[in-house]
């Protein structure tokens, strides 16, 4: 069964917005905004994790130059901890909402949870697929994180953060019980709780 193009509101200005790394054990979790420039369109935009590498950062690059506005929000680990990831996640789509230099008549949000932003919004299920301006969020929030998890991995090589960009991988799994938690690693996040001898 082929998914159902999404069917746009009667809004000027859209912006989409994304996450990247509610899922990890390590590190921010980190969303983007984007409004899209009709008059510069961006060929090839899709769901981030269906990308090559090579690719994401082609169309990372246009993002930037061509959107008419872009914006990256994100919530640190003791956040998290703090809020939750759910809560923790809604918040940096408010930070990255609220970075916009242009200000959207109404966000599409990827997923099936709307944060409290100053427009209308919405949420689309499988949204980095059937919109454009999501697809965009996702690319930026993926490149960005996986480039924060790549400076991760050269600080501390023994995790093998730039393979499982902080997921709950064996190898990740290994490495929290050989060498156990760092600073940035969630601590309400029930592996690290073993780790840490707080379970």
């Amino acid at each position: 069964m082929t998914e159902q193009p999404f069917v746009y509101p009667d809004a000027n200005v859209i912006a989409g917005v994304d996450e990247v790394g509610r899922g990890p054990l390590v590190g921010a979790v980190v969303t983007a905004a984007v409004i899209l420039d009709p008059n510069q369109p961006i060929v090839g935009l899709t769901d981030s994790k269906k990308l090559s590498e090579k690719k994401r950062l082609a169309l990372y690059d246009q993002i930037k130059q061509k959107a008419l506005s872009w914006s990256v929000g994100r919530a640190e680990p003791d956040e998290i901890d703090a809020l939750n990831i759910l809560h923790a996640t809604m918040l940096a789509m408010q930070r990255a909402v609220n970075g916009l230099s242009v200000t959207p008549d109404y966000a599409l949000i990827d997923g099936n949870r709307v944060p409290d932003l100053p427009m209308p919004a919405q949420a689309v299920v499988k949204g980095d697929l059937r919109v454009a301006e999501i697809s965009a969020a996702s690319i930026l929030a993926k490149v960005d994180r996986d480039h924060e998890m790549a400076l991760l991995d050269a600080a501390y090589p023994g995790y093998g953060f730039a393979q499982h960009k902080g997921y709950p991988t064996k190898v990740h799994m290994a490495a929290l019980a050989e060498h156990g938690a760092l600073p940035m690693h969630r601590k309400s996040f029930k592996p690290v709780k073993r780790a840490l001898g707080i379970d």
